[in-house]
């Protein structure tokens, strides 16, 4: 009896750009990482792509791409940031597909994801179809073939979405074996048994009729053992996890047996520290043993068409035992907040809906003249999506325009489908996950809510009716915490005061060409600076400048030249003043006065003169967009930081003996006094691991006057900048295989770290060490070891925890990522 074993991972994390910046801001809950996608990256998306099987002594005796043995899904909206953000990542990721075609006959381990995991049971017609098409041409995007497989957010069914899955081209998804309904033999019919409410026998594919005469096959994962994995700590050992998916064979059944389970990717490390090496090994052990053989889906689909067909229980999903309620209404289901309520659901979704129908109508009233079919036009604009390059733009026009746009009409189109966007990354499944209302998704979904308010003030004359509409049905979702009243609230508190424009990217630019020192960025996130003119004066740290600049959209290709004057009072204090360009004499008459007043030391003529060009519309610092207020901030402190360290460092440096006889004398060491100190050598010991030389004998001694001191230092940042250090130096070992002084220098701060005796991080030292043994070492062992260089490398390999001589023996497998 064949027995095949697929293990199914959905990778997927909420998109969590800003609406209208399309970047991610700084989340300090993710430090010492940017935000949260970097951080699940470190912890599970890049090691899943480079996975350590492990030696009983914790050396490394194999590393593996685990994308390339199990079945797998990638969110759209996380891929498109990983192949932004991580391309390394992101590249492990296709290959690995790529090596899953050759492992399994063809079928590639990769299958698509509908685009923003929204609720498809709970969408509309429209939505649902396009949700599926953008999925799809996405993965074609990206792993240049077609999916066989696609995942559904939630696993969230009903036949309509199914049956969109099937006339596009999709062979199979997958749910929980909760959703099945009814079966019989798919040959010869026969009387159907009822398996809802019971476990249905999830080791074979089935077969689901669909309407006009399509079908699709569905697999219905291990209930037991997926939630085994997802929250009983399978994954503590990856021995007893290999075990627990044996044990999902039967020898009694006459067919040939798929045991398969299915949980959120995130699982394998985030969830579950080295979850992914748990995965690895278990793989290993298994195919090793011939305990069974690995498969994916498509494979084993495609050698075992279903004998059983099925008829699904129709809007119900993997993760609410009430259907689909969980994005829908205050059904139970939650994270088990005590005294919390979920009864803003309905009235969110309520509102949503209210605002995609209104929104829609008007959408293809105005789209109609401008585009051949305004919904296939939405459909087809997925193009442009992933690809906003202006001859690609030209080529989506070519094929969509209702007749030669203007350049003016170009950019109503571009608007209108951006706000179709917008209306449906508003349903974000994530929005009604949790508790509450006022939590970081669910003002996710809101802020799309006002990127399409904002693009339908633009593009529609009664466009207040629609905000006050949507204010006043957002106003009956209440939140749980007081002070944050209701949705309205929460949308005029955080989302209103979001909304950027060209004139707050024209004010943005203008602030930091005075604030910043250098030559500026002309992109700042989605948008184009062009500037024109500029006029600045500055005097320390008092500043004035006026100028011209053309600030342009890269998303609507929406262009505006805008004038804007700004003050630098120093530290702080900054107002700056934009409007659109009116005329030369106009703009020349604001420098002159501008000048004239700062010549002068006359700061309030200077504000005045803002207020009166400006009409009082003035920015400050409050005004920089995403994380650049930071920057500029971290930049102003910058001196004061330094002036702080210095009189840190003299304090110190006048105790420090007295510090060190009250230490060495076990006396008590004044709280001041030791603050003092575990400042002065934290600050010292970062500077010291951030540098590009990384002085280990200065190193040495901080970290002996710690001792002494006995100082706790900050592990967390320290062992951050240490493995930047170690990747660094590995970064330009890779580039300079042949420097052995460099080696042993790697080598001596390996054994330095290991002193301080709290974890470092070397992941990404050791895929660089890896990728040498494969592709740099091969060109040194023949030379004579006497010279030192194969002795060196391989202690380097053995300080890095890996196992050299069997790893030595795999560098014809394929590449770590």
């Amino acid at each position: 009896m064949e027995r095949y074993i697929c293990i199914h991972a959905h990778f997927y994390q909420p998109p969590r750009e800003n609406a209208w910046l399309e970047a991610v801001e700084t989340q300090d809950s993710a430090s010492p990482y940017h935000d949260w996608n970097e951080r699940i990256t470190a912890e599970c998306y890049a090691p899943n792509g480079a996975s350590r099987v492990l030696d009983p002594d914790g050396h490394i005796v194999e590393i593996v791409n685990n994308y390339a043995r199990i079945n797998f899904n990638f969110g759209p909206t996380l891929l498109s940031w990983l192949e932004a953000k991580m391309p390394e990542v992101y590249r492990s990721i296709l290959t690995a597909d790529r090596e899953s075609q050759l492992r399994f006959f063809g079928h590639g381990s990769a299958i698509a994801q509908v685009y923003n995991h929204m609720i498809l049971p709970l969408a509309n017609t429209a939505d649902k179809w396009t949700q599926i098409y953008w999925g799809k041409r996405d993965f074609e995007s990206r792993f240049k073939r077609a999916p066989e497989g696609m995942w559904l957010a939630e696993t969230a069914v009903d036949l309509e979405s199914l049956d969109f899955l099937a006339k596009q081209g999709v062979k199979y998804t997958i749910l929980a074996p909760s959703q099945a309904g009814k079966v019989r033999r798919l040959h010869g019919g026969g009387r159907w048994k009822d398996v809802s409410g019971a476990q249905i026998d999830p080791t074979r594919p089935y077969l689901q009729r669909l309407p006009e005469g399509r079908s699709i096959a569905l697999f219905f994962y291990d209930g037991p053992v997926s939630r085994a994995v997802a929250f009983e700590r399978l994954l503590d050992s990856g021995e007893k996890f290999a075990d627990r998916l044996l044990s999902g064979f039967n020898e009694t059944r006459e067919w040939t047996q798929i045991m398969h389970i299915a949980t959120d990717g995130e699982s394998y490390g985030h969830h579950h520290k080295h979850g992914d090496m748990a995965l690895a090994y278990a793989l290993k052990h298994i195919e090793e043993n011939n305990l069974a053989e690995l498969a994916n889906y498509g494979m084993f689909l495609a050698q075992n068409p279903p004998t059983m067909e099925v008829q699904i229980i129709e809007r119900t999903a993997w993760s609410c035992s009430h259907g689909v309620e969980r994005w829908n209404s205050d059904c139970g289901c939650s994270s088990g907040r005590v005294g919390w309520n979920q009864e803003w659901r309905g009235p969110l979704r309520q509102a949503l809906d209210w605002l995609r129908d209104e929104s829609g109508r008007r959408y293809e009233y105005a789209a109609k003249p401008l585009l051949c079919d305004p919904w296939n036009a939405r459909n087809e604009y997925i193009s442009v999506i992933l690809d906003r390059s202006p001859q690609n733009i030209d080529k989506f026009f070519a094929e969509n325009q209702a007749k030669e746009l203007s350049t003016r009409e170009r950019i109503t189109a571009l608007k209108l489908l951006e706000l179709q966007r917008h209306a449906m990354l508003m349903y974000t499944s994530c929005g009604w996950f949790f508790d509450e209302i006022s939590g970081l998704e669910t003002v996710q979904v809101i802020e799309y809510a006002g990127r399409v308010l904002q693009l339908a003030e633009e593009l529609f004359a009664d466009s207040a009716e629609l905000e006050s509409g949507f204010l006043e049905r957002l106003a009956l979702a209440k939140s749980n915490v007081p002070e944050h009243k209701d949705g309205a609230e929460i949308y005029r508190k955080w989302v209103k005061p979001a909304v950027v424009g060209l004139k707050q990217i024209a004010a943005h630019y203008a602030i930091r060409s005075l604030v910043a020192a250098g030559p500026q960025d002309r992109q700042v996130y989605s948008y184009e600076v062009e500037p024109l003119e500029a006029h600045p004066l500055t005097s320390g740290r008092v500043g004035v400048s006026a100028g011209r600049v053309d600030v342009r959209s890269r998303i609507t290709q929406e262009c505006e030249e805008l004038s804007y004057g700004v003050i630098h009072f120093g530290d702080h204090n900054i107002n700056a003043g934009v409007r659109g360009f009116q005329s030369e004499e106009s703009f020349q008459g604001l420098v002159q006065e501008l000048s004239a007043a700062f010549n002068q030391a006359d700061l309030p003529s200077a504000i005045r003169i803002l207020d009166q060009h400006f009409q009082g519309t003035t920015y400050s610092l409050k005004s920089l967009v995403g994380d650049e207020q930071k920057r500029i901030i971290n930049a102003i402190l910058a001196n004061a930081m330094k002036e702080a360290e210095s009189s840190y460092r003299n304090v110190y440096e006048h105790h420090a003996q007295l510090l060190r006889f009250l230490a060495d004398n076990n006396l008590p060491v004044p709280e001041a006094l030791r603050t003092t100190a575990e400042y002065v050598i934290t600050a010292s010991l970062k500077e010291a691991f951030e540098s590009n030389f990384v002085d280990l004998d200065q190193i040495r001694g901080l970290i002996r006057q710690s001792r002494q001191l006995q100082i706790n230092l900050e592990q967390a940042g320290l062992a951050y900048d240490i493995a930047n250090a170690i990747t660094r130096l590995m970064q330009t070992l890779a580039q300079q295989p042949e420097n052995t002084g460099l080696m042993h220098k790697i080598i001596s701060v390996l054994k330095l770290f290991r002193e301080l005796s709290f974890p470092v991080d070397l992941w990404r030292p050791q895929n660089i060490y890896y990728d040498m043994l494969r592709n740099v070492e091969p060109h040194f062992s023949d030379f004579d070891e006497e010279k030192g260089w194969v002795g060196s490398f391989r202690e380097l390999g053995e300080s890095l925890w890996l196992r050299v001589e069997q790893l030595a023996l795999a560098r014809m497998m394929p590449a770590a990522a």
